[in-house]
């Protein structure tokens, strides 16, 4: 049942956010970045802020940003001269959907994407007290290369927590699932699900493929709540 539910909020999640990405990303091209305050340190962890997510990454010095994005075409090809051209959106999404990321090392520029860079900001609410640059630094540039991905397990920010605090967590990820929670613990939802599951046997007929759905997800729901 635990197995079931987790594979679930991973789709649900993943429809809510295949969204947010192409979304956020396809808003305006590379252009130079925007960032206050004094200069870039190795080892900084940047944010860019995008519509509706904030993505991460470990600046490395000699303007190059090592950060984790979704992105298919390392399982296409090994051709280094087009791995390292920018992810575009649809690299970007068809890697989301199949799991398949990299850490990357890419100019400032492209990635800020025209955004506003926010610099340390995590440091004050971290559980952890921050490590030394040049060791955040060597950590995320010993974990550059195709990783598996997850929306809600293994993103951005869980690497570059992992890289500056020495403790992987998403502030995203966690207020995602506080959402979920209180989807679920809506009782209205039930119902909903429950519902679309008879309409399907109405319209589709009497099957697997549109009975289990209409048992096991309100269940599922109902149980988690």
């Amino acid at each position: 049942m635990i197995n079931l539910f987790t594979f679930l909020v991973e789709k649900l999640s993943l429809l809510c956010n295949l969204k947010v990405f192409f979304a956020a990303t396809s808003v305006q091209g590379p252009d130079r970045p925007t960032q206050r305050g004094p200069p870039l340190r190795r080892g900084d962890l940047l944010e860019v802020p995008r519509t509706l997510f904030t993505h991460f990454g470990i600046y490395l010095g000699d303007n190059k940003v090592a950060h984790l994005i979704p992105d298919i075409l390392p399982m296409l090809t090994h051709d280094r001269r087009l791995l390292r051209s920018v992810v575009t959106n649809k690299r970007l999404i068809v890697g989301c959907v199949y799991k398949c990321a990299s850490v990357r090392v890419d100019t400032l520029e492209d990635f800020a994407y025209g955004s506003r860079i926010l610099v340390n900001r995590m440091d004050g609410g971290a559980a952890a007290k921050a490590l030394p640059g040049e060791e955040v630094a060597r950590r995320a540039e010993a974990l550059v290369g195709s990783v598996p991905y997850s929306l809600l397990w293994n993103n951005c920010e869980h690497f570059v927590t992992h890289c500056r605090y020495a403790s992987a967590a998403s502030r995203q990820t966690e207020q995602f699932c506080e959402y979920l929670k209180s989807l679920i613990r809506d009782q209205r939802s039930i119902l909903v699900t429950g519902m679309l599951g008879i309409v399907s046997i109405v319209f589709f007929g009497m099957a697997p493929s549109t009975t289990l759905p209409t048992i096991l997800i309100p269940f599922t729901l109902w149980m988690a709540g």
